[in-house]
């Protein structure tokens, strides 16, 4: 499963621990955003809709930690 830079640093932000668990504290956390949050209501449903496609297994192969390597290289530009 292909994860945006985004939806992995949204991941990483609300991980559990488990598939099942991030997409239950994703769902809680859309359903406080506010009209205004287009943009991360859509990030949120994109994330969801991908951990539903995905088995736990999958899930398990995923690294959710930061790629500080990337923002180094980012910053440097």
């Amino acid at each position: 499963m292909n994860f945006t830079h985004d939806e992995m640093n949204l991941m990483c932000i609300y991980d559990t621990g488990t598939r099942t668990g991030l997409i239950k504290a994703l769902s809680e956390m859309r359903g406080e955003l506010g009209t205004d949050e287009v943009e991360l209501r859509r990030l949120t449903d994109s994330t969801i809709e991908k951990l539903s496609a995905m088995t736990d297994k999958e899930y398990e192969t995923v690294e959710l930690y930061p790629d500080f390597d990337d923002e180094e290289d980012v910053d440097a530009e």
